[in-house]
């Protein structure tokens, strides 16, 4: 049994990179130092380590703004098309009394995601119409999946959706426009 569970562990890490010990602990019914020794065996780095690499590749791309601008991780981009980004909230970022996370870091990542995807060495955003479905507290992994729903010339429209698990915790559309070098002005 050890040797096939090993085998759906790396088959499932591998659809999944960024998936948990814990997530997998209670996917597969056993313990998380079972998930781990399993996956030292295999040579699979920590969810942290996998997330750092895959992240390295992706922030190369980035064109219209800095790596450490970014808010969360920028895991998956695709210039002017789509992108994604994991953060990982922490007690810092909650409301002391219900640990639940300030609005503006859950906009900020999505914000900052719209922007990173656009293909433009400068990009801000003109507009954002956002929802906010339900809490996130401290401690939930937020996943953001941005895309580009439409181009007008320097003026693109883009959809962000964030989820916690299998639930949308944020909705957005943001209107960003690609700023001329020459810093011409947004239309």
């Amino acid at each position: 049994m050890s040797i096939r569970r090993q085998e759906l562990i790396r088959e499932r890490i591998e659809e999944d990179p960024f998936i948990t010990d814990k997530e997998l602990a209670r996917e597969f019914g056993v313990s998380v130092q079972t998930i781990r020794l399993d996956r030292l065996k295999l040579g699979i780095p920590e969810v942290r380590e996998r997330t750092r690499r895959v992240a390295e590749q992706a922030y190369a791309k980035v064109k219209s703004i800095l790596a450490g601008e970014i808010i969360g991780e920028l895991v998956d981009i695709s210039l002017g098309e789509a992108g994604i980004s994991i953060l990982e909230t922490t007690p810092d970022m909650a409301f002391k009394k219900t640990r639940i996370v300030r609005g503006h870091h859950i906009f900020a990542q999505a914000n900052s995601l719209a922007v990173a995807i656009i293909d433009a060495s400068v990009a801000l955003t003109g507009s954002a119409n956002v929802k906010f479905r339900r809490p996130v507290y401290a401690g939930q992994r937020l996943i953001a999946k941005a895309r580009v729903a439409g181009s007008f010339g320097a003026r693109h429209e883009v959809v962000v959706s964030t989820r916690v698990g299998d639930d949308e915790v944020f909705s957005g559309k943001f209107v960003v426009h690609a700023i001329p070098e020459d810093g011409g002005t947004m239309e």
